[in-house]
């Protein structure tokens, strides 16, 4: 076979405080590849179908070398496709699989990480396996189960996810979003109280719905200062982002004395470090939830690597209602 298109989106510098520069951070490039000879070094050659748009890129691309990303390099995330070549014994051509890939049409999927990806099936719609199924699904699900206790009534949540749970659990489910839009999505998921933090306080609500056992957050900031005023003694805060700072901007919480004659506990997680104790399980339970119907889900899709960028900024700037996942090729 002739060599074939390869579309790239490569890390090009780290982006400064604020919204990010179309075209200054991220750099949309085309190489070509053999797709038949490039050499796998044991490891697997995948056609790139899906890929995940999560705020943690923009993170990444301000953070320190071991976890931020290398310049001039391809940029990566979790998504999702159809094995070509194969010299791994787990993975066979044609596997469809999901893992942590480099954004690109065709991606090389190195044997030393071969343990970051699963072969997955299509019993799900594919784009959910990078949404409810994803990384944003594993954060709920992971965070939910180690440190939020069943037997607490009330809950502040901030992600569709975390609410379905939670209302599982049988919690009553206070939610915030950034639009109209949003407010119904959250009601949709089951939340009994849902309200837009921009054109109401955070503050008045909790005051009024509170106090609350269970706080998750993916916010940080002013948020964070009202849900401690609100907490109850002994609640639970589930910490799994801030991205009210992810953009340069600092706020300083001045409330945090309350978390020590409440005894809030505060847990910090990152998905890698509870996969191996909730992993399995999440793989066996939400597929089936979601392909049944009973976890509903918001995937956005946006076709063209191309718009990788653009989406990020969109999904950063609340413009985005839904998951957003980049199509980068069909079947």
């Amino acid at each position: 076979m002739s060599p074939v298109k390869n579309g790239q989106i490569i890390f090009n510098e780290a982006p400064g405080p604020g919204p990010l520069v179309l075209g200054k951070s991220m750099i949309y490039k085309e190489q070509a590849i053999d797709t038949d000879t490039i050499v796998l070094d044991g490891g697997f050659l995948v056609k790139v179908l899906y890929l995940s748009i999560d705020p943690v890129i923009r993170g990444r691309m301000s953070a320190p070398p071991g976890w931020g990303y290398a310049a001039g390099k391809p940029i990566i995330n979790y998504g999702l496709g159809r094995v070509l070549r194969s010299e791994h014994s787990s993975f066979k051509v044609g596997n469809l699989v999901y893992g942590m890939m480099s954004f690109e049409e065709y991606a090389i999927c190195p044997a030393a990480q071969a343990g970051r990806f699963s072969v997955v099936d299509n019993s799900i719609p594919l784009a959910a396996w990078l949404g409810p199924v994803g990384l944003a699904g594993e954060t709920a699900y992971y965070g939910w189960k180690e440190y939020a206790p069943s037997s607490l009534k009330e809950q502040a949540a901030l992600a569709p996810w975390s609410i379905q749970l939670a209302k599982r659990d049988g919690m009553k489910v206070i939610a915030s979003a950034g639009s109209e839009e949003k407010v119904t999505l959250m009601k949709q998921y089951g939340a009994n109280v849902a309200f837009n933090y921009k054109t109401t306080a955070t503050k008045d609500v909790l005051a009024k719905e509170g106090p609350i056992d269970v706080y998750w957050d993916n916010v940080g900031g002013e948020t964070l200062e009202a849900s401690i005023t609100a907490a109850a003694p002994f609640a639970h805060f589930i910490e799994c982002g801030m991205v009210s700072g992810y953009e340069g901007q600092t706020y300083g919480v001045k409330n945090l004395f309350l978390t020590i004659p409440k005894s809030i506990q505060m847990h910090g997680f990152v998905v890698s470090n509870l996969v191996s104790k909730w992993g399995a399980e999440f793989r066996e339970v939400l597929p089936k939830l979601i392909a049944s119907g009973e976890i509903k889900y918001n995937v956005e899709v946006v076709k063209g690597l191309e718009k990788a960028e653009e989406t990020l900024t969109g999904q950063m700037s609340g413009k985005i209602t839904g998951k957003p996942v980049i199509q980068v090729a069909t079947e």
